[in-house]
């Protein structure tokens, strides 16, 4: 496998290759060996490839980060742990509901955020999803008679479905359907970054404006084929059809190099509750100064190790690390290397005394039970 890297001169030219592939080869089978590949797709397909192909490198370059790389490393590690397969399925599932499903993480910033998030978010995974599958041929519809269509799947029909039925105008309509959630949730964020001062003050239009742009141009342009051919009789559609393939398209090549590329890896961050949390709000790793419980085992020994990737020497004369105090008393360290002083000398959390009788503030107090919502005694049980 390095002997077929190399000859690619990379691991994402190498990727992006076999991603290209095995998409032609998917494409092949799905479509009976393209005999009933859409031509009026064509478009989309070729853009669809080149969306394939940006996310693939921009994913190699994503992992090739030290803190994702790590992250990637433990979540692996953990997950081959037997002792571990019940508390890993668990933190992944309900992760997975409430932050990627239920996106509770954005509505606790804002219901009007969260709604408009919801609304974006799957309204992008759906239109993505119905769009690919139709580009790429993993799924049609064959008429069987004057009232029953077959929908088939990778080249095998799975159901039959009421030409009229509900569930055939779920599946007509469901682009409309995602489209118009992005019509409203991108509108939404629009508005607020339009009238939001705050937020003007930060955004760049590249990578905040830009995408809610093109989100709008494919959702409209694609809700306006359907009033053409339903409510105009066709007016205008064949230029209709252009802007909206000319706009999907992109859109698409646009999708892996902006802000939009935290849709598809969102789904990763179940790793981090997985990795990092054997307790919930229960830390593990005791500062090795003042004792206090500050974090998790495994987190700091990944930030040591991300930290010496980057070659960040952050290690004290005694041989430890700076990761391995609470934030209190690495302010403190801090403070106390400033003043030339080696030790610091009372409460740890107090003002310092310095050498020259000013008084330095505290640096931060020890966290109350209130916020691990559990009392001391039950942590010492666990």
């Amino acid at each position: 496998m390095d002997i077929i890297e190399r000859k690619f001169y990379s691991k994402a030219r190498f990727y992006s290759f076999v991603i290209t592939v095995l998409l032609v080869l998917t494409v092949w089978y799905a479509t009976d060996q393209f005999t009933h590949i859409d031509l009026a797709t064509l478009g989309y397909l070729l853009s669809s490839i080149i969306f394939a192909i940006g996310m693939t490198i921009r994913v190699c370059f994503w992992f090739a980060r030290p803190a994702t790389y790590q992250v990637m490393k433990r979540s692996l590690q953990n997950l081959k742990s037997a002792n571990r397969v019940k508390r890993n399925i668990v933190s992944v599932l309900k992760t997975g509901f409430e932050n990627i499903f239920l996106q509770k993480f954005i509505f606790k910033r804002g219901i009007y955020r969260g709604l408009q998030h919801f609304l974006i978010a799957w309204g992008c995974i759906g239109s993505l999803a119905f769009t690919f599958g139709l580009t790429f041929g993993l799924f049609r519809f064959n008429l069987i008679d004057a009232h029953t269509y077959g929908v088939i799947v990778f080249n095998h029909q799975v159901i039959k479905i009421q030409a009229h039925g509900i569930v055939a105008e779920l599946m007509y309509n469901s682009l409309n359907i995602f489209a118009m959630m992005l019509l409203i949730g991108a509108t939404m964020a629009l508005i607020r970054r339009t009238i939001n001062k705050d937020v003007r003050v930060t955004q760049r239009f590249e990578f905040d404006i830009l995408p809610l742009l093109l989100l709008l141009g494919a959702a409209v342009t694609g809700l306006m084929l359907t009033l053409s051919y339903v409510f105009l009789k066709g007016f205008i559609h064949h230029y209709i059809t252009i802007v909206h393939q000319i706009s999907v398209v992109f859109f698409l090549i646009y999708f892996p190099f902006g802000k939009l590329f935290h849709v598809p890896i969102r789904p990763l961050a179940t790793a981090v509750p997985m990795n990092y949390q054997e307790v919930v709000k229960v830390d593990t790793r005791a500062c090795k100064k003042c004792g206090t419980k500050y974090s998790n085992d495994d987190q700091i020994s990944d930030v040591k190790a991300i930290l010496a990737a980057q070659q960040f020497d952050l290690q004290l004369a005694d041989g430890s690390y700076l990761a391995d105090y609470c934030p209190s008393c690495r302010r403190r360290l801090r403070v106390m290397k400033q003043l030339n002083m080696e030790q610091a000398i009372g409460n740890p959390y107090g003002p310092i005394q310095t050498n020259n009788s000013i008084h330095v503030p505290g640096f931060g107090q020890k966290r109350s039970e209130e916020f691990y919502q559990v009392k001391q005694d039950e942590v010492t049980t666990k």
